[in-house]
């Protein structure tokens, strides 16, 4: 299979504004499928940003197959391209941190809540998923999706190692002092569990956070295939299946483990 070409939008978006943050998505999806990418993927909460009042979040909280979620797969299907966007979804009278993979023909491929949520705002604002590892397939590889402080947890990485996932999304919202996630957790986070991971960040001042931007393709080898700078970017790396072959071939991590040593883990 040919490498597939990803491509990173590092962007914040407009706060509260879903209709700008479309139009902005719909222009970045223009111009990721001419640079011939398979894949755009944005940051966390991308859809309506992120420093919002809880009760805000609340308001703009959509179903996955709400109003927004169906002009994405309209983006996607008209760029050619899928889809990863995050935003607040809401279910009943629950809100959730979500990310969404729509495919390049516009259908809803995967939807997954956030399962760490991260300080007390997010406590406050969002209830936590409760299931770890989400998948679809995708250009030929399995595609995982988790949300920023949730690679954190190893646990929730080598869950999707042993599962089978190729490339692990991760749309963030990762802040200042915390940068050292995005340039040294990262690429270990892939090379210790034999895949690529997208991370993509938001960037500039929001409320009360700053976000450092610095998202990145990380690869099983562990080299930083693309890397953005701490603005807003549009930045590309390949996800390529035979590196990834390569790459598991030679290193032993996930055959060596012994597992009936880890019980006390859970």
């Amino acid at each position: 299979m040919p490498p597939l070409r990803t491509a990173l939008l590092q962007s914040s978006g407009r706060l509260g504004d879903t209709a700008d943050n479309l139009k902005a998505l719909d222009e970045a999806a223009a111009r990721a499928a001419q640079a011939g990418a398979g894949l755009l993927v944005t940051s966390e909460m991308f859809l309506t940003g992120y420093a919002l009042e809880i009760e805000d979040i609340a308001r703009l909280a959509e179903p996955a197959d709400g109003m927004s979620a169906r002009a994405i797969g309209e983006i996607a299907r008209r760029h050619g391209l899928a889809v990863l966007y995050g935003y607040p979804e809401r279910d009943g009278e629950a809100v959730y941190n979500a990310a969404q993979l729509v495919g390049p023909d516009g259908e809803r491929l995967a939807n997954y809540r956030k399962t760490h949520l991260f300080g007390c705002f997010e406590q406050a604002a969002f209830t936590p998923g409760d299931t770890p590892v989400v998948q679809a397939d995708l250009g030929g590889l399995r595609v995982g999706v988790m949300i920023c402080y949730d690679v954190e947890f190893p646990e929730n990485v080598r869950a999707h190692a042993l599962a089978g996932t190729d490339l692990l999304l991760v749309p963030t919202a990762q802040m200042h002092p915390f940068q050292f996630v995005a340039e040294q957790l990262v690429p270990v986070r892939a090379f210790e569990n034999q895949m690529y991971i997208a991370y993509v960040n938001r960037t500039g001042p929001e409320g009360e956070f700053e976000f450092v931007g610095l998202s990145c393709l990380a690869s099983p080898d562990g080299v930083t295939r693309t890397r953005a700078g701490r603005g807003e970017e549009l930045v590309f790396g390949e996800a390529d299946p035979e590196l990834l072959r390569v790459s598991r071939e030679t290193n032993p991590y996930l055959r060596d483990r012994r597992p009936g040593l880890y019980a006390s883990l859970v």
